[in-house]
């Protein structure tokens, strides 16, 4: 199996717009600065599209977009922006959002629920357009991978199996189970047509998969992916 990597995406604040990237390092944490940054309220749990234990639905937060400038993160919002640490940039989000809350460095609790990385394959993007009828845009599932493949949802083949793309190796653990943030206006695309249903009746809902970093390095848009031989 050929295919190459046709797209990388940051996201440096969880569940805010991201960053197209050309080169991306990976550690043990995924990308380097992805969620490097959640918005957390008082109780300690962060704003998302969903609730859960770890998690408040606060959609909100997707009106917000962060990006990387010579290593300081921004959050932007319309014609404003605010430097990570500024004591506004916590007072637009808590009026924003309807809460106390501040932006905090997400290191000790993991940003992922079952890898650090997610990939999506393109020939699953074109299947839920021509099937579904939906755009289909990568930035509505927030993968940070995009690779070029001929068969549609060919990457859950790769679970339990590593890889190697660039200089780093993944360990392709699971299937991503998708939830109602990918029906959000979010990451500048504005509103497009309900996806979630659809994929729920075609495809339990499922579409990516997570993988974890065994062996961290840098990866580039264009870079090989390789399965192990006889895969």
């Amino acid at each position: 199996m050929h295919t190459r990597v046709v797209a990388l995406r940051r996201y440096p604040v969880k569940s805010m717009g991201g960053e197209p990237l050309h080169v991306a390092e990976l550690d043990r944490r995924g990308l380097v600065g992805d969620r490097g940054y959640a918005v957390v309220d008082e109780d300690g749990r962060f704003a998302s599209g969903k609730t859960t234990r770890r998690f408040r639905r606060r959609d909100a937060v997707f009106e917000f977009a962060a990006h990387t400038v010579e290593d300081e993160v921004w959050v932007l919002r319309r014609d404003r922006a605010w430097r990570i640490g500024d004591p506004a940039l916590d007072a637009t989000l808590s009026e924003a959002l309807e809460a106390t809350v501040t932006v905090a460095a997400e290191d000790s609790v993991p940003h992922h629920d079952a890898g650090p990385v997610s990939i999506v394959g393109t020939a699953s993007l074109e299947w839920c357009r021509e099937h579904l009828g939906v755009d289909a845009d990568p930035r509505r599932l927030r993968a940070n991978v995009v690779v070029a493949t001929s068969i549609p949802f060919v990457e859950e083949s790769w679970v339990g199996r590593d890889l190697t793309v660039g200089g780093v190796r993944l360990s392709v653990v699971a299937p991503i189970e998708r939830c109602r943030t990918i029906d959000l206006d979010q990451d500048g695309m504005g509103f497009e047509t309900p996806w979630l249903a659809a994929l729920g009746r075609t495809r339990s809902a499922q579409l990516g998969v997570y993988a974890d970093v065994e062996t961290p390095g840098r990866v580039a848009v264009g870079d090989e992916l390789v399965l192990p031989h006889g895969h």
